[in-house]
């Protein structure tokens, strides 16, 4: 599915829209949002607007230099904790071992959006759903979903 988005406001608003319409792929593990794109492309806006539907609200940042951060969901039948994993800063998938990562996607209460995905793609289940985010212009994006 392709989508266009006008603004930030737009892409968290998006993000919404498609939590409704996630199907987990594998109710046994943990569901995974790999999120794509260049710098500044709205990979954080996106996630954002996801823990919005989730109802989180502490305001989300990009766990650049921390990698990992999780946020607990209030209220959710699916899903307890939200992961939020920034693959920016990391040469491969081994860099997050130690962090524990396997037991984070293993987990069925998880839902893990993880910015710069393809730098861990060895890792990842092969039953995901990306998320591709190019910029259009400033402010318009145009965000390509796959669900596999």
């Amino acid at each position: 599915m392709i989508y266009r988005t006008k603004g930030a406001k737009e892409t968290k608003d998006l993000a919404k829209k498609i939590l409704n319409k996630i199907d987990r792929p594998n109710p046994k593990k943990g569901l995974v949002v790999a999120l794509e794109g260049e710098l500044g492309a709205g990979k954080t806006t996106f996630v954002q607007g996801l823990a919005r539907a989730f109802k989180i609200r502490t305001k989300l940042k990009s766990p650049t230099f921390s990698l990992i951060k999780h946020y607990e969901i209030p209220q959710s039948k699916n899903f307890k904790i939200l992961y939020h994993i920034d693959c920016y800063r990391l040469k491969d998938h081994r860099d997050l071992a130690v962090l524990g990562v396997k037991d984070i996607l293993a987990s069925p209460e998880n839902i893990i959006l993880i910015e710069w995905s393809d730098r861990i793609r060895p890792i990842l289940p092969k039953k995901l759903i990306k998320i591709h985010i190019d910029h259009i212009s400033q402010n318009e994006r145009k965000l390509s979903i796959n669900f596999y």
